[in-house]
């Protein structure tokens, strides 16, 4: 098994792009987000699912951290308040508010037609894995 944690930042949009490749079919539910508004950070805590690990015939989990910095307002669809149903983390996307500006959204596109959709000064983001990892039950499926 892999015991070696990942650290990632994105800074950008082809940064995020991997960020949202190492978090694609993250499991993670509503209690484990959070908006500080006060401090303009987005964070949540998910079992990341090892791709890598997985291409060597060994599927794997881990916990994991992203967060996300100078985040103005969040807008959630389809996310359950309240419930601790899993989501799955299908993507990490990002608009751009113009050409010439580094503001944008973010969007965190999960399964079941959820989003949240993160109004950003600019990408500054970070994922970091957090302690061990375990056996994967099964491969994530896309239907």
């Amino acid at each position: 098994m892999t015991a070696t944690p990942l650290k990632l930042y994105a800074f950008d949009a082809e940064d995020l792009a991997v960020l949202s490749a190492h978090l694609q079919d993250a499991v993670v539910t509503a209690s484990e987000m959070a908006f500080l508004a006060r401090e303009r950070r987005f964070a949540l805590v998910c079992n990341r699912f090892d791709w890598t690990a997985a291409l060597d015939g060994q599927p794997q989990r881990r916990r994991a951290g992203l967060r996300l910095e100078r985040v103005t307002a969040v807008k959630a669809r389809g996310v359950p308040k309240g419930e601790d149903k899993p989501l799955a983390l299908l993507a990490i996307n990002y608009a751009p508010e113009g050409p010439d500006t580094p503001a944008g959204t973010v969007e965190l596109v999960f399964a079941g037609d959820a989003a949240l959709r993160l109004t950003v000064e600019c990408i500054e983001a970070a994922m970091d894995d957090l302690g061990p990892v375990w056996t994967a039950e099964a491969m994530p499926r896309h239907d």
